[in-house]
């Protein structure tokens, strides 16, 4: 495989989508298609066989944390977690740059998940092996945005389109919204993309990743309108109201609810083939109900393709990291058990 990207991936921590260029990403995407058959389950490979995950998430995640432990399984490595600050030396008021020093030693690459932004990068400026972003506060996800940009990718190739040329709604709570910040700067890296941001004027995006945006050539229009931001785009793009981020659940209530979208609100606004994604959890109780459950019979609801995508990406991530993926194919074997896909 040539690859001419700029990040020199063995043995490199992921911190930030802004690490990279477009040609990363076209690699890390071409190993993600090389996963396929692993991730389901038609055949097995060992080529981590004996490597070790510490999966250290200091903040509530179901599909992030068993994502990345499920990726790293299936390329025949363990996982060891940690979850939650009381279950942490943390709690007893240990450094991050510590807990970094000593967690380290125990694992050959740490996934990291932390409520405040930055602490991921400051854990990794200590830490003796490669460190991946699983979420800083409201500041970055960047594996979710590589899933998701995946996911669109693939999306749109059974239309007949690419990347370039993308039109996307995006539309929820984009202030504390860390998967929106970081799709979005994976976006400025592609061609006449234009981007619907729609949320009330208090959880807008922020202002200086908007200038970004435009400033690398994106098309950019704001609104706190869902039905005509939603008529002539690619992709909707809906994200949960971040409770966590507020100081109350009652802040968090005086927007919860607002841009609802079901078949109705679909069928009458948006084109045919528009893609519905979400990075989940979607938030289905009945004062919030952003996806309604009647969309899940919408064959353009992608939520699900979505989190099937991210076992592909993490994957990708863990044999490009750990310079293994030339090798994937050698310790491969065939599956021994019933397998229901």
């Amino acid at each position: 495989m040539v690859y001419g990207g700029s990040v020199e991936f063995k043995g490199a921590s992921i911190l930030s989508i802004s690490q990279f260029e477009r040609a990363d990403i076209d690699h890390i995407f071409r190993v993600a298609d090389r996963m396929e058959p692993y991730a389901q389950r038609q055949r097995i490979t060992r080529v981590l066989d004996g490597a070790i995950l510490g999966n250290m998430f200091f903040e509530a995640s179901t599909r992030t944390r068993i994502s990345f432990g499920s990726a790293f399984n299936l390329l025949g490595g363990e996982v060891r977690e940690t979850v939650g600050f009381e279950a942490s030396a943390l709690a007893k008021g240990e450094s991050l740059q510590d807990t970094a020093r000593v967690l380290s030693g125990f694992s050959d690459i740490i996934c990291m998940r932390h409520p405040e932004s930055g602490s991921v990068a400051d854990f990794a400026s200590a830490s003796r092996v490669p460190v991946i972003n699983g979420g800083d506060g409201s500041n970055e996800h960047p594996s979710q945005a590589l899933l998701d940009l995946y996911t669109i990718e693939k999306e749109l190739k059974g239309l007949g389109r690419s990347l370039d040329g993308l039109r996307v709604a995006m539309i929820g709570d984009l202030k504390h919204g860390r998967t929106v910040h970081s799709l979005c700067k994976l976006l400025m890296l592609f061609d006449n993309v234009s981007v619907q941001l729609v949320s009330p004027k208090e959880l807008a995006m922020p202002s200086n990743l908007v200038d970004d945006m435009r400033e690398a050539g994106i098309s950019v229009e704001e609104s706190d309108k869902i039905e005509p931001s939603i008529s002539h785009v690619d992709i909707v793009y809906s994200t949960r109201i971040q409770e966590e981020r507020f100081s109350s659940r009652d802040e968090a209530d005086l927007y919860r609810g607002r841009f609802r979208l079901n078949q109705a609100i679909y069928t009458s606004h948006c084109e045919p083939n528009t893609v519905i994604m979400h990075p989940l959890p979607r938030d289905s109780r009945a004062e919030a109900n952003e996806l309604d459950s009647d969309l899940d019979s919408n064959p353009n609801l992608a939520i699900f393709r979505q989190t099937d995508n991210g076992l592909l990406v993490r994957m990708a991530l863990f044999s490009i990291i750990l310079d293994v993926t030339h090798l994937v194919d050698k310790y491969a074997s065939e599956v021994r058990w019933y397998n229901p896909r």
